[in-house]
This record gives C-alpha cells, sequence and structure tokens, in this order.
C-alpha cells in the first residue's frame, strides 16, 4: 500500500517538473498543505498547490464475502490549460476505477 501511495506521489511530481509553456511568466508553484497517514489497514493522504491543484484519497483494505483488496475513494481538482477548472470524484474497488467528473460553475471558477 505504502509502494502504491509513494509511486503515486512521485509520478505526480514527476508530471508537475516537466516543463511548461510561458515557464518564465508564472512563479513557481508550491505545496502549501500535505497530510498523510499511512497504516495496516489502509491509508489516506492530501495535498494542495498554490495554484489550487488539490487531491484527497482514501484506501481501505477490506477483506469480507464482497470484497478483497483495497477499496479507494477521492478526488482531485485543476485547472486546465485553456481555463477550465476540473473537478473528479472517483472510487476504485472490486469494480475498477469509477470517475465523476464535476463541471465547475463560473461563480466557483471566480472564487479560486
Amino acid at each position: 500500500m505504502m509502494k502504491i501511495t509513494l509511486f503515486a506521489l512521485a509520478a505526480l511530481a514527476l508530471a508537475f517538473a516537466l516543463p511548461q509553456e510561458n515557464d518564465q511568466a508564472k512563479p513557481p508553484v508550491e505545496i502549501v498543505k500535505q497530510d498523510s497517514e499511512v497504516d495496516v489497514n489502509g491509508y489516506n493522504f492530501e495535498f494542495e498547490t498554490s495554484d489550487g491543484t488539490s487531491r484527497q484519497e482514501q484506501g481501505e483494505y477490506k477483506n469480507d464475502t464482497d470484497q478483497q483488496g483495497l477499496s479507494v475513494k477521492g478526488s482531485y481538482k485543476y485547472v486546465a490549460p485553456d481555463g477550465q477548472h476540473i473537478q473528479v470524484t472517483f472510487v476504485a474497488d472490486k469494480n475498477g476505477y469509477q470517475p465523476t467528473e464535476e463541471k465547475a460553475d463560473q461563480t466557483e471558477a471566480a472564487q479560486s
């Protein structure tokens, strides 16, 4: 479980490290909030960056008649290159990865 968390965080760090268009015009993105907890029954983590990107996730080990393995719930949000605010909530369990995209309305986008 910890390997999955570390892999996800490393992949995210790599994605943020890739060169972007007009890097000189944009200030560097900083992590403004970060928290995580891992134990034998599961994990949870969350982070937020100065550009409004955030992610939170909880994973719980299930060992019952309905499911054996990891059940994960979480969400993430970011601003796409075209300025659109994207928010996705997801569940990943015995039925696979099940994302639900939520379109942010202009009022919420203006407040961010």
